[in-house]
């Protein structure tokens, strides 16, 4: 799952918070961070605002009812 223009990086983790299954960022390197660590939140976030770049991140979502979750805060912005 690719996501594109996190504007409300608050409510993005609040919503991750809600997932049941597991939500993992996957770096250019390949390394996969697991979003519901609050640790990884921390090292995702700095990572995202130190590069102005990043237009784009990808997510791996264990379950289907998590993608939904996810696809929601997408269109709500």
């Amino acid at each position: 799952m690719i996501i594109k223009n996190i504007k409300n990086v608050d409510r993005f983790f609040e919503t991750v918070d809600q997932c049941k299954g597991r939500v993992e960022l996957v770096t250019k390197q390949g390394d996969r961070l697991n979003l519901k660590s609050k640790l990884s939140q921390y090292v995702s976030l700095t990572n995202m605002f130190s590069d102005p770049r990043i237009e784009e991140i990808e997510l791996l979502v264990s379950e289907p009812e998590d993608i939904a979750l996810l696809l929601q805060y997408l269109v709500q912005g």
